[in-house]
């Protein structure tokens, strides 16, 4: 990834399904971004965070959606998360050509890489198209006491037609059943430039451990997603192989709380 701007994006317009496109022209956020940052123990990790804190004012005038997360649960916990939405391909572009022409964003640039080592080792982006029935996420009334905690889950399906089942099963009675079970995802969306293909990614947030560990005993106990389920396997067989799931607390300065 280039260092200068994680804005910046090799990915092309072509690559998107041509449904996606036709859906660019409206004003709801479709293309959403997700870059991994991982860092070795020590001061990497201060200096990241202290950037996209005095970074965050300016980066949320470009994007539709704006969160920044640090690691609890993930392969590698030396990780900090940055997802970020946008209306459109050529949206994701624009903003990041007018982040980069601001003086004040290339002066931190500058010190944030100035340092001995560099301000991260590695990092990892994936672009994501939401889903029809994928909510805009939209900022809180009120800032939490407690900034909350939000579960990553990426479910991969083993072929096109069951990750279109699972879209099915997501965007009909299983959303339902998660609402009243104590779960509220923020967004669906498919992966289209990233690994494990085809896959369907979801991100929802709570306030606590314990609420997360209650609203899931509940979704699972659910008499009708338990019927739900095992009429989705009946009709299209283990639609999910494998799924990945990953926990992060949003930081202080995340517009997403």
């Amino acid at each position: 990834m280039d260092r200068r701007s994680f804005l910046t994006s090799a990915a092309g317009a072509s690559l998107l399904p041509q449904a996606l496109q036709a859906q660019e022209t409206g004003r709801k956020t479709r293309i959403y971004r997700i870059d991994y940052f991982y860092y070795r123990q020590g001061g990497q990790a201060a200096r990241l965070n202290q950037f996209f804190s005095s970074q965050a004012p300016l980066l949320s005038r470009h994007t539709r959606a704006l969160g920044f997360f640090n690691a609890v649960f993930t392969p590698r916990l030396q990780t900090l998360m940055v997802l970020s939405g946008f209306e459109s391909m050529d949206g994701m572009m624009s903003a990041a050509a007018q982040v980069e022409a601001d003086a004040g964003y290339r002066k931190a640039f500058e010190e944030l890489e100035s340092g001995s080592e560099p301000p991260f080792d590695t990092s990892q982006r994936l672009l994501l198209a939401a889903l029809d029935f994928s909510p805009e996420i939209v900022p809180l009334p009120e800032k939490p006491k407690a900034p909350r905690y939000f579960e990553l889950r990426v479910y991969h399906a083993p072929t096109v037609r069951q990750l279109h089942l699972l879209h099915g099963r997501f965007g009909g009675a299983e959303v339902k059943i998660f609402h009243r079970s104590g779960i509220h995802p923020i967004l669906y969306a498919d992966t289209i430039i990233g690994p494990d293909l085809p896959n369907l990614t979801y991100l929802m947030p709570f306030a606590t451990l314990a609420d997360r560990e209650k609203a899931w005993d509940a979704f699972g106990a659910d008499p009708e997603w338990l019927k739900v389920r095992a009429e989705s396997v009946a009709r299209g067989g283990q639609i999910v192989d494998n799924n990945n799931l990953s926990l992060w607390r949003a930081a202080s300065y995340s517009p997403i709380q």
